[in-house]
């Protein structure tokens, strides 16, 4: 397959192999993990990396270069972005404000929100700033330390919730109060990424991002004031019959969001903001968003999220943090990504009233990152202002925090002494 370089079916073909064998280990590891109490996107991410340099590359560097050619590189990579594209819009859609009406959970939310924004932003800028010389010397320090502290502060939210259901805790306070501080942790989060990247990709032009800030507001104010309205008239013309999403409606909903990439790419803000916009415009319509789950959402999750961590894998190379410096880099980022998370949002947690335990899980949950993680991390990395081996240490922290969440969640509830779903007990 590594000789499919000109003929359009040899790369169809190299492509599907690639498919092939993305989905299936994908799906694999995500059985197994999730067999001994992980998320499955956690194995996801795990097949990723095993599919990269970091281990089929580097132990059978002959099959690797046959299944994962330079060829099919840019399919790839096509497939990954409309996937996250589908993702993030699915992402967009299910997030749900009603918590955030409940007088008893706002001051909460509203605490534990920024608790868990705010100390990963500054830290991270801080050792942003600090390891720029080291770690990324000739990229502009400030584009990189707006990236890194962005990168510490992001929560996986869907993970999250997957994570809450296993445990029985989406009812719950904790559970109410966490994820919706993380919806909004995420939100305000995606506004910060597109803001650093508007202001990496205008070179730093003032008139340049005057003006790219002055479309992104105007835009945002197009989908408030008429992309609702349309929604609302969609919802009325294609009504959603015993679950099913008409045809119709799927095909309009489908063009509207890549029109929303297309011009979330043109405002120089990646087209999967506008996949995430389009989103946000169809959250209050719960029944569309469960028939859209059911019948597009399990596509996505089971072949373009997959493809998405391969390609991350692929441009992660953990062989190549090569010196004891490099390391203690490494555990320097995950031990700031955490405390910058847990510590933080327990106080807040306290100070509204959550009882000590559930003030500990509550900062457990917030340091779970995974997806959104790497969606940050790959955008830096395209930008040119994540270099490799940062990007490398970054992808390890995202996946250890995530992997720590089950374990010290189980850890944390036991010890408050709530009884713990059989699935998830041992």
């Amino acid at each position: 397959m590594q000789n499919a370089t000109g003929n359009p079916e040899d790369i169809l073909a190299a492509t599907l192999l690639q498919l092939i064998v993305i989905v299936l280990v994908a799906r694999g590891a995500s059985v197994w993990l999730r067999r001994i109490g992980q998320p499955g996107a956690v194995g996801e991410i795990l097949a990723g990396l095993l599919l990269g340099p970091s281990f089929l590359g580097a132990v059978f560097p002959e099959w690797s270069g046959f299944v994962f050619g330079a060829a099919t590189a840019a399919p790839i990579h096509l497939i990954s972005q409309i996937g996250l594209i589908f993702l993030m819009f699915q992402i967009g859609s299910d997030f749900n404000f009603a918590h955030l009406e409940r007088t008893e959970h706002r001051r909460a939310v509203a605490a534990v929100a920024a608790a868990s924004l705010l100390a990963p932003l500054a830290l991270g800028l801080l050792v942003g700033r600090w390891s720029a010389p080291a770690l990324a010397s000739g990229v502009d320090a400030r584009v990189y330390s707006l990236f890194f502290a962005v990168a510490l502060a992001i929560t996986a939210v869907p993970i999250l919730g997957r994570i809450l259901r296993e445990f029985g805790l989406t009812q719950t306070p904790l559970g109410v109060i966490t994820i919706t501080a993380a919806a909004v942790n995420d939100v305000v989060g995606w506004l910060l990424l597109a803001a650093v990247s508007a202001v990496a990709t205008a070179h730093f032009s003032p008139q340049h991002l005057a003006v790219q800030i002055a479309c992104i507001v105007a835009f945002a104010a197009v989908l408030w004031l008429a992309g609702r309205p349309l929604v609302r008239l969609l919802m009325r013309r294609f009504p959603i019959e015993r679950g099913q999403l008409p045809n119709g409606l799927m095909a309009l909903v489908i063009a509207a969001m890549f029109a929303a990439a297309i011009c979330t790419y043109r405002l120089g803000i990646f087209a999967i903001f506008g996949g995430f916009s389009a989103g946000l415009l169809f959250h209050r319509y719960r029944d569309f968003v469960e028939a859209w789950q059911r019948q597009v959402g399990a596509f996505v999750l089971v072949l373009f999220l997959p493809i998405f961590f391969t390609y991350t894998g692929l441009r992660t190379n953990v062989l190549g943090l090569t010196t004891p410096s490099d390391w203690a880099w490494c555990l320097l980022v995950v031990a700031v990504a955490s405390v910058a998370k847990i510590v933080p949002v327990y106080c807040a947690a306290r100070l509204t009233g959550l009882p000590r335990q559930e003030s500990v899980a509550s900062g457990v949950l917030m340091n779970t990152r995974a997806l959104m993680e790497l969606v940050v991390l790959n955008i830096g990395l395209d930008l040119g202002f994540m270099p490799q081996k940062v990007f490398t240490m970054f992808v390890i922290m995202a996946l250890v925090t995530t992997l720590a969440t089950a374990p010290l969640l189980r850890l944390v509830l036991r010890r408050s002494g709530r009884q713990l779903p059989a699935a998830v007990e041992a």
